[in-house]
């Protein structure tokens, strides 16, 4: 790894990434559709015969899918090889933030154009040094800007140090620091909006049903249904034991949580099983909410973790 002289860097802000790119499809009802039922969003805007789009599709219209998109410039590539060049050859996405500025409707013809807006001076994180890039991407929809979309990656080369075991940390904001407060009091806390009654999981800051900001919590009663799974098969890592089975929950209360499915091997995890709360301590700083499958619906194994039950009518926890 070699430290690139910052100017030589900047030299890249305000340069074209992608010019006249243009939407694989038009807006259209079919893929609102699939998007809403993987969200579980029903709110009655995106269907119907006047149909609009999420604003949080903005980005899903300009996607190349496989094949890609014609019109990545040079300036992109050439950004991309100096990195490499210097070492900082692995890349992780951070974050990216999105401006709407108009409702996209079925029919709307995608064109968009993105430039390099900024790469920041060499930074140093828990994955290792590198740069922050962000690519600004403005969308227009028949020739009228419909939304802004900035997307921000590391290009780092990874720190060399020895994984300590340790299970990631959660990432505990305030949106969510609530949440996190509930688990460490072995409570499964759900939201609900102030406005229309609806409950959300996860926690947000404002209601996808009505748009409202107020909001209180229910605890959860603990007791489930294993809506679906995956079985995780990647290469051992000192915190996990793989293979481990990782379910979308479907809570009594109505709403989905994503997390560890315990009580019987992996491979006899199966969708619609009844399942129970549980906290598992993963060590001295971190619970986390799992759940069990309830005795008889799988026939057998418990583990030998420690997990502690709370809730409502025998709920129990996460692991």
């Amino acid at each position: 790894m070699k430290e690139i002289p910052y100017e030589e860097l900047r030299a890249f802000e305000g340069r074209v990434a992608a010019a006249a790119g243009r939407g694989k499809d038009p807006v259209n009802a079919p893929m609102i559709r699939h998007w809403c039922e993987a969200m579980g969003d029903t709110n009655p805007a995106y269907a119907g015969a006047d149909p609009v789009a999420p604003a949080t599709m903005l980005q899903v219209w300009t996607m190349g899918g496989l094949s890609g998109h014609d019109g990545r410039s040079s300036a992109y590539d050439a950004l991309f090889a100096l990195l490499d060049g210097a070492g900082y050859t692995s890349v992780v996405a951070t974050d990216c933030e999105q401006e709407y500025v108009r409702a996209l409707r079925p029919g709307d013809e995608i064109t968009f154009d993105a430039v390099i807006e900024s790469v920041s001076e060499r930074k140093t994180t828990k994955l290792g040094t590198g740069h922050f890039v962000t690519t600004r991407m403005d969308i227009h929809a028949g020739g009228a800007l419909a939304g802004t979309h900035r997307f921000r990656i590391l290009k780092y080369a990874p720190a060399k140090r020895k994984p300590k075991g340790k299970r990631p940390r959660p990432v505990v904001n305030r949106d969510n620091a609530g949440f996190w407060e509930g688990v460490a009091g072995h409570r499964l806390l759900i939201q609900r909006c102030g406005g229309c009654g609806t409950p959300r999981f996860p926690w947000l800051p404002g209601c996808n049903a009505c748009g409202s900001p107020e909001w209180d919590t229910v605890e959860a009663s603990g007791e489930g249904t294993v809506y679906s799974y995956v079985v995780m098969h990647h290469p051992p890592f000192p915190a996990f034991d793989p293979p481990y089975a990782v379910g979308l929950v479907e809570l009594a209360e109505g709403v989905r949580i994503v997390s560890n499915v315990v009580g019987v091997p992996y491979d006899k995890v199966r969708i619609g099983m009844r399942v129970r709360l549980e906290f598992l301590r993963v060590d001295a700083d971190v619970e986390l909410p799992v759940f069990r499958v309830v005795e008889g619906e799988g026939g057998g194994g418990g583990g030998d973790q420690e997990v502690r039950g709370r809730g409502r009518g025998g709920a129990g926890g996460e692991g």
